[in-house]
């Protein structure tokens, strides 16, 4: 799975009111967040900036002024913000929105709170070169469970040997948790409904085609969506070593 030509656009979502990480956004926006000294939405944006994307669309509702500020100083990647300080549109919703200033080929779409812990080599320029326009409309990284902190929840999906993806039926754990960041075609968005709705009503679309992918994460994925998986990623973050997703 090899494109010939890799992303260089990015949507990152930053304007979720983050609820579950309060008290620390009660008065500072959630990408905003400090983790090991750096706000959430730097790990985001320091990443996509190595891995060569050049331009970064970051959607704003809550405390909107306070991430504009902060974005101000930076110059790799060019920072343009898509406003929804009108109506917050979960998602896919903040998508379409930002679909006019990501151009016309696939781009990142990347949670503000969705951090790692590399393995060998770079994950986000693993998935950048294996997206493949012609078998897939998304592809997602995926994390195994067992290399995971700070998520409770139940995994997401299977993967079967050729990487597509589907969801988990029955009683038993999904072996495979979204990361937070994925690569989608502008396809992934035709026909898609108005207003605020969530990635996963185009998400379960793709994999009724076959068309949803997934590449495995190699280290350690954190997800910091609360004040105890913050203090649980900056652990992990002091001693990585330390930590095993075997």
């Amino acid at each position: 799975m090899t494109s010939a030509k890799r992303p260089t656009s990015a949507f990152v979502l930053a304007a979720g009111k983050g609820e579950r990480m309060r008290p620390l956004t009660n008065t500072l926006p959630k990408p905003l967040v400090p983790l090991d000294g750096k706000p959430l939405i730097d790990h985001v944006l320091d990443r996509l900036a190595d891995a060569g994307v050049k331009r970064a669309v970051v959607n704003v509702h809550y405390l909107a002024d306070k991430i504009e500020k902060h974005l101000a100083h930076r110059s790799a990647p060019k920072i343009i913000i898509s406003d929804e300080r009108d109506k917050l549109l979960d998602t896919g919703g903040g998508a379409v929105r930002a679909l006019p200033k990501l151009g016309a080929g696939p781009f990142v779409i990347h949670n503000s709170d969705s951090v790692w812990i590399e393995g060998l080599g770079s994950n986000l320029d693993r998935l950048l070169s294996g997206f493949d326009a012609d078998l897939m409309d998304s592809l997602m990284l995926v994390a195994p469970l067992s290399a995971s902190i700070g998520y409770d929840g139940l995994g997401d999906f299977q993967m079967d040997a050729t990487g597509r993806l589907t969801r988990q039926t029955g009683p038993r754990l999904a072996p495979f948790v979204f990361a937070g960041v994925s690569i989608a075609h502008p396809r992934l968005f035709e026909n898609a409904p108005s207003g605020a709705f969530s990635l996963n009503k185009l998400w379960d679309r793709a994999i009724d085609k076959g068309r949803l992918y997934g590449l495995r994460l190699e280290g350690i994925w954190m997800h910091v969506g609360t004040p105890d998986a913050l203090k649980e990623a900056e652990a992990a973050l002091s001693a990585p070593l330390a930590t095993s997703s075997d």
